[in-house]
């Protein structure tokens, strides 16, 4: 694998200028052109987005160029600030042996990060600039929807930019998915030995793994490598970019769930993630904000009511007792997350506990 060009060279570079295309409370459903699935009575609608900006149609070829597979997945790798990390996870994705595009995502990097990735990435690696820090659930949608207008893949993939899948992780997972019709969502195994389930009260929750390899049912996918069915998104919607970042892909797997849609693991897929990416403190806050949040809209008030009377006596039982504290332990953090959501704030983490967690 050869290193790619620099910015002046053949790579090409998106940029989107409008990085605050938030998604409303209700989930928006965007359904892309795909000749072959549309019948006589059905309509398919494209839904466009003008806010992003594209310089050049990837599926134009030049005259007499070899016909290459089309690909059977289209993976978004959400990048902030990390170049060499997002560069190697990218080609350990391109050498996984199946036809794979990739698209980075780049969350609002300083412009000498970005050039090192422009830099440094291969030439079959496109990137699309958003401009700013718009979280992980917006900055997959935003690489969801630009592939969703340039010929989709039948799955398409988000991974951040520190994911390393393992030989053979994205065969296993491809082939897994694709021999089950009704597989909507799934993730590759993160080797811990557990399943990600949902709790009506708790919302996304670990329990133990019941599989040991192959196919295991699952309340919601592992963001360390997610991979969707193209109808699957068509038809419930993407990311809720309320979350900013955690917990959006247990609120989209209950969405696919009450369409029908499977929802699983596949254990044998191999994938690592050993970089949380935020300071504690901003990983405590939008965990809680995001899980009552989840919990109010698909268990109802009197859950979430409970829920909230939960997450205040565990702040006061960490304030009196250290052993009772989480590995993300921050009483501030979790005070604005409570308050935030009782006022129906959402969205990025709060700028004044973002600079707090930074020093």
């Amino acid at each position: 694998m050869t290193s790619g060009p620099d910015p002046a060279g053949d790579a090409s570079v998106v940029t989107a200028p409008d990085p605050e295309a938030a998604t409303a409370p209700d989930a928006e459903v965007v359904t892309a052109p795909d000749p072959g699935v549309a019948t006589a009575d059905e309509d398919v609608v494209t839904a466009p987005d003008p806010g992003v900006a594209t310089v050049r149609d990837p599926d134009a070829a030049p005259s007499g160029a070899p016909l290459v597979p089309p690909p059977a997945l289209d993976l978004v790798i959400v990048h902030r600030r990390r170049p060499a990390a997002a560069v190697r996870t990218a080609r350990l994705f391109l050498d996984q042996g199946v036809p794979v595009r990739v698209l980075m995502v780049d969350n609002g990097s300083p412009e000498p990060d970005l050039a090192r990735l422009r830099a440094s990435l291969p030439a079959a690696v496109d990137v699309l600039e958003l401009g700013a820090n718009t979280g992980f659930g917006p900055g997959a949608n935003a690489g969801f929807r630009w592939f969703l207008r340039h010929d989709p893949a039948p799955w398409l993939g988000v991974a951040p930019h520190d994911a390393e899948p393992e030989p053979g992780c994205l065969r296993r997972l491809l082939a897994e998915v694709g021999a089950r019709p009704g597989a909507g969502l799934a993730s590759a195994d993160v080797g811990d030995g557990l399943t990600p389930v949902l709790d009506r009260y708790f919302g996304a929750i670990p329990a133990e793994a019941t599989v040991a390899d192959g196919w295991e049912p699952a309340g919601y996918p592992h963001g360390t490598l997610m991979v969707a069915r193209r109808h699957c998104l068509e038809d419930v919607g993407l990311f809720d970019e309320r979350y900013f970042a955690y917990c959006e892909e247990a609120e989209l797997a209950l969405r696919a769930q009450e369409r029908g849609w499977e929802v699983g693991v596949v254990r044998g897929a191999g994938v690592r993630n050993q970089d949380v990416g935020s300071h504690a403190g901003v990983v405590d806050y939008l965990q809680l904000r995001n899980t009552l949040l989840m919990v109010r809209e698909h268990s109802g008030r009197y859950h979430a009511t409970i829920r909230l009377i939960i997450a205040l006596w565990q702040l006061g039982a960490g304030l009196v007792v250290p052993a009772r504290r989480g590995p993300y332990w921050s009483p501030r953090a979790r005070l604005r997350a409570i308050a935030d959501h009782l006022c129906r704030r959402y969205g990025p983490p709060p700028q004044h506990l973002v600079r707090t967690c930074r020093t």
